[in-house]
């Protein structure tokens, strides 16, 4: 299983009033950690756009542990957690810049047509990256 790993330097933009990262942006964090991921494993998520393909979130989970301040940087680890075919979940965790776990969290996508929102399957359209998710999916 492939954990691809991301750091970020937290932006004062990205904080609320008392200095701490406003919890919106670490879903804005795991974002970059799938487009990490994604390139970790070859692939860019653009050429899926390019083809008119899109991956909506239809399910996201975060738990918020320990805050991340200004001025430190956060590490961003993200895998697959789960991949059927049709549907991926990505496992993340975000550590502190002492190491200490931040945030865990998960989100589900799946891929559909652009122009309908119908559903693809992406063992079929794309062997390629259907076959790098089964291989570094996270084992049972």
């Amino acid at each position: 299983m492939l954990i691809s790993e991301r750091k970020v330097e937290v932006r004062y933009a990205e904080t609320d009033q008392m200095g701490v990262v406003y919890h919106a942006n670490y879903l804005v964090w795991m974002e970059l950690g799938r487009t990490q991921l994604i390139h970790d494993l070859g692939f860019n998520y653009a050429s899926l756009e390019a083809d008119g393909i899109i991956s909506p979130v239809i399910d996201i989970q975060a738990s918020y542990k320990k805050p991340v301040r200004y001025g430190e940087e956060a590490l961003i680890k993200t895998w697959i957690e789960a991949y059927d075919g049709f549907r991926v979940t990505y496992g993340y965790e975000i550590l502190t810049q002492a190491g200490e776990l931040s945030v865990q969290g998960t989100s589900v996508h799946v891929c559909v047509k652009k122009d309908t929102f119908r559903p693809i399957s992406f063992r079929r359209a794309y062997p390629d990256w259907h076959e790098a998710y089964e291989e570094n999916k996270k084992l049972d």
